[in-house]
């Protein structure tokens, strides 16, 4: 938009980086995103086309490869692209997740062997925590890690991996009791695994299957997947960070990182279903004058650009404190929460406005609608953040005496 959703202070070359992000989105998403979605067809000529511009190393380090940049950029990256396609973004979010997550607490060695490939592109990351009876219960995992000589057997059953086919390094985190008497706190008994595994379906590697992907509502195109461990061998050195136990906070510091991508997809949802809204109310004629003059649609459009420019300031604010190098586990959680709300509420607007043709595949708003649903429970839904915005509150505000 020319108007919403502006960012202050960024660089020369944050601001080139956006406006070729958004250039590629106006060129090479929208106009197939809608097409493609209803296919349910994994979206390989914009994946390339992101290979191409850099985006999978956006931040990565210079050092290994990558553009270096920071949260910030690229988050509004994102925002940006799920403007165009929410799957898209998908796509790159647990790659980044995993990277980040080798960045800060992999071995030299890990980082080494991973991130300029990841860089590239050429090995494409997803994440695996939840599990198919875990919901948001993290200290309730089942799957295990056994110590065997230099290996560790995993076996369990994980669930909802985003790029779980498609992706060729799986962070999984599983319980692992080696080392770590009986009675000691769940998370400090858990650790994550760099799984290395090819792509596509079936068994992927000798004790690890990927039966398939879940049919889902929305957020088509991108695979999202079970995981199936069967005595899978890992050797040791496959431990992120070298040292088991430690997986929990591992995790939990990708999620931030996470949360701040839902918020951003959320942003961009919300922004494309503005855009749309006001577009049609513009077109659309009742009683001899555009919709857009009934001071009823003005209000809705009010009350809708007002929503997309306060999630993109929290979400702006929760990256800029996480690239500080402070804590943001409570910014992050409370844009999370309002821009996934917001997202839902801005499209359901767009959705009215829309009238009957909103309920028409032949339109845009109908994906969207479809969409928004996603964003309320992907990386915890508004109850888990709640809990995390109300006990980081109670730390802040602790009563004295």
């Amino acid at each position: 938009m020319a108007r919403l959703a502006q960012t202050a202070g960024l660089t020369d070359v944050q601001q080139e980086i956006l406006k070729t992000v958004r250039e590629f989105v106006d060129k090479e998403i929208i106009p197939v995103a809608t097409e493609l979605e209803h296919r349910d067809e994994y979206p390989q000529a914009i994946v390339d086309g992101l290979k191409e511009l850099g985006l999978f190393g956006l931040m990565i380090p210079e050092e290994y490869g990558g553009l270096g940049e920071s949260l910030l950029t690229y988050a509004l990256c994102v925002e940006e692209i799920a403007r165009g396609w929410m799957s898209v973004s998908g796509i790159i979010n647990t790659h980044f997740i995993v990277a980040y997550m080798l960045k800060q607490h992999g071995t030299q060695e890990q980082k080494d062997y991973f991130l300029p490939r990841m860089a590239l592109g050429e090995v494409r990351g997803a994440f695996s925590m939840s599990e198919p009876a875990l919901g948001s219960d993290v200290s309730a995992i089942t799957s295990k890690a056994v110590k065997d000589g230099d290996e560790y057997v995993l076996t369990g059953q994980k669930m909802w991996l985003t790029n779980g086919g498609s992706s060729t390094l799986v962070a999984v985190l599983v319980r692992s009791d080696e080392g770590h008497p009986e009675g000691t706190a769940p998370h400090k008994s858990m650790t994550t695994f760099l799984v290395e595994k090819e792509p596509g379906f079936g068994e992927v590697r000798p004790g690890l299957t990927i039966p398939g992907k879940i049919d889902k509502m929305g957020y088509k195109g991108v695979d999202t997947t079970e995981l199936i461990m069967d005595g899978l061998r890992i050797p040791a050195d496959r431990v992120l960070g070298g040292r088991t136990g430690r997986g929990f906070y591992q995790m939990m510091d990708g999620v931030e990182v996470g949360r701040v991508n839902v918020a951003a997809r959320g942003c961009g949802v919300a922004q494309r279903a503005f855009e749309l809204g006001v577009s049609y109310a513009q077109q659309r004629h009742t009683f001899g004058k555009p919709i857009a003059q009934h001071q009823a649609i003005q209000f809705k459009l009010a009350e809708m650009a007002t929503k997309v420019e306060a999630a993109h300031a929290m979400m702006v604010n929760a990256a800029r404190k996480k690239d500080s190098g402070e804590r943001n586990d409570l910014e992050a959680g409370m844009a999370k929460y309002l821009a996934s709300e917001y997202c839902k509420e801005v499209v359901e607007d767009a959705f009215r406005i829309h009238g009957g043709y909103g309920f028409s595949k032949e339109y845009e708003i109908e994906r969207l609608y479809r969409e928004a649903p996603m964003l309320l429970i992907g990386e915890g839904t508004a109850e888990i953040q709640k809990m995390i915005i109300g006990r980081r509150l109670l730390e802040e505000y602790r009563v004295q005496g």
